[in-house]
């Protein structure tokens, strides 16, 4: 899977500290790394932590202890959670996604819109089978100012956001439906993951997303953001690549959030990497033998 050779490839790995990383994390991590290593590209740590409140230490010192365990390196970002914690944690960048807001607010009026529907209302909606936000707050014309109240962009019924992809093709997602009217400032002030990720990202000069397929809808909304928030236009020339997703056993896509207390993430469950390095070796459809350790995988790569 070779990318454009006109590309300066720069990527990033993006794992949030809500949870202890699984197989599915630790296999787009060394997909992300293997790609990246392959085009002699630059690689980031971004780690996000907007969502403080399910924000664990021990998911923190998780993230650094699994890379390590993978011998996945990095060119730019913190050495450990401390340094982490002091330079590079998202709550240093709160005034810059602010004003990324309140810019594309004087630009766009009727971009956003005032949302005052508790979490339990919401999820009292999610009862009648679907998982968007029912518009309950559209019309209402709250100001934006209303204390206690999430921002939620406007997106329009009829919109089908392009989306390139280097290894499933080009997609047309009807961001309506497949995400709805999503929340880009929330009840306490801070940006949402939407648009810190498309800021973070053109802050740091990303070129290529490398992906599972289940975040097609969130690369549908940043690259329309990026058309909203001024001095962001760049993310649109990001290359993005969807990769299939890793299932349990009962056909459940892994995540962090299902994660029982029991569970410790691939760390603990697995002696060796070598279980996350047959994973992508099917992934990438290589031969059994390239799975041997990190350096064969590179040197498989197509």
């Amino acid at each position: 899977m070779l990318l454009p050779a006109s590309l300066p490839v720069v990527s990033r790995l993006a794992p949030t500290p809500s949870g202890f990383l699984h197989l599915g994390n630790a296999v787009n991590f060394t997909l992300t790394w293997l790609l990246t290593r392959r085009a002699g590209g630059t690689l980031h740590l971004r780690i996000d932590d907007l969502d403080r409140a399910r924000f664990r230490p021990a998911y923190l010192a998780n993230i650094f202890q699994t890379l390590d365990w993978l011998g996945l390196n990095y060119d730019h970002g913190p050495s450990g959670p401390d340094d982490f914690e002091q330079h590079y944690s998202q709550r240093h960048f709160l005034p810059t996604y602010e004003a990324a807001l309140q810019a594309a607010r004087a630009a766009h009026p009727g971009l956003f819109y005032a949302c005052r529907c508790s979490r339990t209302e919401l999820a009292r909606a999610a009862t009648t089978g679907s998982h968007l936000y029912p518009g309950t707050c559209r019309t209402q014309q709250l100001p934006l100012s209303t204390p206690e109240t999430a921002w939620r962009a406007y997106v329009p019924e009829a919109l089908a956001v392009a989306v390139p992809d280097l290894w499933q093709g080009p997609y047309s997602v009807p961001l309506a439906d497949a995400l709805g009217d999503f929340v880009v400032r929330k009840k306490d002030g801070t940006a949402a993951y939407q648009v810190a990720s498309v800021v973070d990202d053109v802050r740091l000069g990303v070129t290529l997303v490398v992906r599972g397929l289940d975040l097609l809808p969130s690369t549908a909304a940043q690259l329309w953001l990026a058309g909203q928030l001024p001095g962001t236009a760049s993310f649109q020339q990001t290359r993005f690549l969807h990769h299939g997703l890793l299932l349990d056993e009962a056909g459940r896509k892994l995540s962090k959030s299902t994660q029982t207390g029991q569970q410790r993430g691939i760390l603990a469950e697995a002696g060796t990497p070598q279980v996350v390095y047959n994973a992508v070796a099917r992934l990438l459809s290589l031969p059994p033998a390239a799975a041997e350790s990190l350096t064969s995988l590179l040197a498989a790569m197509p």
